[in-house]
């Protein structure tokens, strides 16, 4: 089931409005927001009743505004994200200008640190590649529970809370592989965080 421009379009409408969005990605069906409107990152925790410390990742659709919108990024994780996305990964990186603080969490040092996501748009997906800002995201599931594969798979009382749902049809259904990168600059070292989606080989082959 393909996405279309005007699927883009009301996505960008509902994020800019303050709502809260379920969507596809290339990996699991995603619950989202505008990163900067506290009402709309209040609504996203209450909805999959994730505890208010944990942090959630930042997604764009397109890597070019992602590295823009993180002017702090040194010359080797810039070559991570380059090398790792856009695909089914999520980069845990310095966050040295202290951006997108509401999907850091709450405490001291928190927003030193930032989750970035961009996904491998198929051609089903290549309309989200029209939405031109940045989404807080996390998977669209109760905290804690299984992910969903399916729009159907999304529990109903997320369904009905949002303000928008899209449907893109049946989705990989494993979440992403979550990479530490905050001593790749200093020291060229990493640790996966989340085993998912992304093989251990090939973040090898990018980061040695």
């Amino acid at each position: 089931m393909a996405l279309t421009d005007g699927d883009a379009a009301r996505l960008t409408a509902a994020l800019r409005a303050g709502g809260v969005v379920v969507f596809p990605s290339d990996t699991v069906y995603g619950l989202g927001c505008d990163p900067d409107s506290e009402d709309a990152v209040r609504r996203l925790y209450e909805l999959k009743g994730r505890p208010a410390d944990r942090p959630a990742a930042v997604m764009f659709f397109d890597c070019a505004r992602a590295l823009e919108a993180l002017p702090g990024l040194r010359a080797a994780e810039r070559a991570a994200v380059e090398a790792l996305l856009p695909g089914p990964v999520t980069l845990v990186l310095p966050n040295r200008e202290r951006r997108f603080a509401l999907a850091a969490g709450p405490g001291v040092g928190a927003s030193d640190s930032l989750g970035l996501r961009v996904p491998r748009l198929t051609q089903a997906l290549a309309a989200l590649g029209r939405v031109p800002g940045a989404i807080m995201q996390s998977s669209a599931n109760l905290s804690g529970a299984a992910d969903a594969r399916r729009l159907m798979d999304v529990p109903d009382e997320i369904r009905e809370g949002a303000d928008l749902t899209l449907d893109g049809g049946e989705l990989p259904g494993v979440a992403s592989t979550v990479v530490d990168l905050r001593e790749y600059e200093q020291s060229g070292s990493w640790s996966v965080l989340r085993e998912g989606a992304l093989a251990r080989r090939e973040l090898v082959g990018a980061l040695g």
